[in-house]
């Protein structure tokens, strides 16, 4: 009652109307719609956590690239005296420095994992499997001899053709 934040945190005569109140009420708003949108969302589990963890890479990095665009823009601002006088550091900066940090953390992750030496064991893996299958259908087959060559170079031919994913 009597705060601009109605339903989260307290009411204006329990000190709904101040700075720190408000902020954690926004908070506390931000945190309910988001979980209202997650039980909107049909939420499937991850089969692919390396291709996930990459994915999240990419966002982390792509959003230090936008903060550190607007940190730029910022020039020679990126301080600022605050109400009591005393020196500010933009908030812009700060989040900047946080994205720097994320994406650190989730790098220095992706490096630990090894996930490029899983994913070459797992590719290596791969290709025995299919070379194995097309050994089992040759040999059902009967193809032997030149015409089983063949067969494998042809198959070697259009699994060098299948575009990276």
């Amino acid at each position: 009652m009597g705060t601009d934040h109605a339903g989260f945190g307290p009411c204006k005569y329990h000190g709904g109307n101040t700075a720190a109140h408000r902020m954690r009420a926004a908070s506390e708003m931000a945190e309910h719609q988001a979980n209202q949108m997650l039980a909107d969302m049909r939420v499937q589990a991850v089969e692919d956590p390396f291709a996930a963890l990459g994915k999240l890479a990419g966002q982390a990095l792509a959003w230090q690239e936008a903060l550190g665009k607007i940190v730029n823009r910022l020039q020679d601002r990126l301080r600022y005296e605050g109400a009591g006088g005393a020196e500010q550091l933009r908030a812009e900066v700060a989040l900047y420095e946080r994205a720097m940090d994320r994406a650190a953390a989730i790098l220095a992750r992706i490096a630990q994992l090894g996930i490029e030496d899983r994913m070459a064991r797992i590719t290596e893996r791969q290709a025995e499997l299919v070379l194995s299958a097309l050994e089992a259908a040759l040999s059902h087959a009967g193809v032997t001899g030149t015409d089983a060559a063949e067969a494998r170079a042809v198959a070697a031919r259009h699994l060098r053709a299948v575009p990276a994913v």
